[in-house]
């Protein structure tokens, strides 16, 4: 199982699990109590469920990047480009925009 925490402008938003082949993201309690609680993507809504897919959310595989700096990513590690999740861990620790993927360690007690 890997999974990460994301952030949105600097605030754990939730956490993005790929487990299996099943892709899961849920938003943190204390992030959904904030008045100032936005969703990270339009494709998934502020919600207590958990959602689950089959593949890597759309939303988070457009955040690895494409061409160059892609193809020095890919070039320097031995990740296939078929593997979006470590693509993802490695890449999208300071990405444009509000949000960062930055990889979790313990994973104890998660889902």
């Amino acid at each position: 199982m890997r999974q990460a925490d994301i952030y949105r402008k600097g605030i754990l938003a939730g956490v993005l699990t790929e487990d299996g082949g099943e892709y899961r993201f849920y938003y943190d309690e204390a992030y959904l109590r904030r008045e100032d609680a936005k969703p990270i993507s339009l494709t998934l809504p502020l919600q207590a469920e958990v959602f689950v897919s089959p593949v890597l959310f759309p939303f988070f595989d457009g955040l690895i990047p494409e061409g160059w700096l892609l193809d020095v990513a890919l070039r320097n590690t031995d990740i296939s480009i078929l593997d979006r999740m470590s693509l993802l861990l490695l890449c999208c620790k300071e990405c444009i925009g509000s949000v960062s993927v930055i990889p979790r360690t313990n994973v104890e007690g998660d889902l």
